[in-house]
């Protein structure tokens, strides 16, 4: 038994559990506090944590650059490690010293009661962009088994400590500050995996410093363009909604996060093979069809048990949002189909693709300002997500149509 369960850590399954136990703390941490808190607390602890996903851009732009550089070069992982470690140290202070700066206007934004809660927000951005690094280490590596570790530690501490404080102080600021302190928890635990120092390896000048900051900026401003499109409905709802109403978009919007991150370990698993030419189209064809298919599950499962999926979302005080439900897992599934198509851009070094995802942020902030009703913001989501996924597969089947290392350096630049 012990050795089976040992295969299993080490194996990539082992990460869809892992994973599947940090999305489910992560989601009982929102079912605590969704009731605790209230509609109009809620909505201020659902605003700071889209806020927050946004900033870990920087730490997934790293673990792009880690994983994408060790798979493709594994002779160089000594080098690319010392490095990655060095840059992600430097960016998470940088960080986290910007958003201390910008925390007043995130009080603002958010509309939260005090600039304490923002204050948390720019300190949390630490721990998250060191967790990013030492992830992308492990995952370039295919070190699934601390890996999964690392994984089950982002989940478990946020719903044990953060729940904790949150049944102690029902208030938007202590909630988050026992998100900021469920962060180090990963950070330990990466720590630990790459304790032992590599032997020395091939130098090359491609994996220096410099280059490794300017793929993590490029990989980050990509996903930060994704993320965005995926938090900024929130912000649009606390502004252009009563608070009350605002409240139960949060309250869908905790399906639709659930839906986004239910296929992640997909992503993870999915990433090297689509950085190494020849297993581009496979990876990328099957990981779509799978995504689609866990997607199409839970979309039924939201319309004909839509009842019960209301106690997931928050109970009898979200009721009104109950028959919307299955919109809400409809634009999560979109929303992680189209993350493994900009993922798939990254693993190719592509950039023009990236551009389509900042037209259609900027088309949903212009249209969703004119909404005011749940269901009107849901559907412009749900109509811009989709027209921009149509386009994203439209560019991923062009170019992956040969598959060809050649062909990918000729128009890398392009798409």
């Amino acid at each position: 038994m012990k050795e089976k369960v040992s295969r299993l850590a080490s194996s990539s399954s082992g990460i869809a559990v892992s994973m599947a136990v940090m999305n489910v703390s992560t989601y009982g941490f929102v079912i605590i506090a969704s009731p605790l808190l209230g509609t109009e607390g809620f909505g201020a602890l659902a605003a700071s944590l889209n806020v927050m996903l946004v900033i870990s851009v920087g730490a997934l732009g790293l673990q792009a650059t880690a994983a994408r550089r060790i798979s493709a070069e594994p002779d160089h992982v000594a080098q690319i490690q010392r490095s990655i470690l060095r840059v992600t140290s430097v960016a998470a202070m940088s960080l986290g010293l910007v958003m201390l700066v910008l925390s007043p206007l995130i009080q603002r934004l958010l509309n939260l009661d005090q600039i304490g809660a923002a204050v948390i927000i720019a300190i949390c951005a630490v721990p998250m962009t060191i967790t990013g690094g030492l992830a992308g280490i492990l995952q370039g590596e295919r070190r699934w088994a601390p890996l999964g570790m690392l994984y089950v530690a982002s989940g478990v501490p946020r719903l044990l400590i953060g729940g904790a404080f949150i049944a102690w102080r029902p208030t938007e600021f202590w909630s988050l500050v026992g998100v900021g302190v469920s962060f180090w928890a990963p950070v330990l635990v990466g720590l630990w995996a790459l304790r032992h120092d590599r032997l020395a390896g091939p130098v090359s000048a491609r994996h220096s410093g410099r280059s490794m900051f300017k793929e993590s900026v490029l990989n980050g401003q990509a996903l930060f363009a994704f993320f965005a499109l995926s938090s900024v409905d929130i912000i649009l709802a606390r502004n252009v909604m009563s608070e009350h109403d605002a409240g139960l978009y949060a309250g869908g919007l905790i399906l639709t996060k659930a839906m986004l991150f239910l296929p992640q370990f997909v992503v993870i698993v999915a990433f090297p093979s689509m950085a190494t030419g020849g297993e581009r189209r496979k990876a990328l064809t099957v990981s779509l069809g799978l995504v689609a298919t866990l997607g199409a599950v839970g979309t039924a499962a939201s319309w004909f048990l839509s009842g019960i999926a209301i106690h997931f979302v928050g109970g009898a005080e979200y009721v009104e949002v109950e028959p919307k439900l299955w919109i809400f897992a409809v634009l999560g599934t979109l929303l992680s189909m189209i993350q493994l198509l900009v993922y798939s851009v990254l693993a190719r070094q592509g950039t023009g693709s990236v551009y389509l995802v900042w037209l259609a942020l900027a088309t949903l902030v212009g249209v969703g300002l004119t909404t005011d009703s749940v269901m009107g913001l849901a559907t412009t989501v749900v109509i811009v997500d989709l027209c921009l996924l149509a386009v994203l597969l439209a560019v991923a089947a062009w170019f992956l149509r040969d598959d060809a290392p050649v062909a990918e350096r000729s128009t890398s630049a392009l798409v």
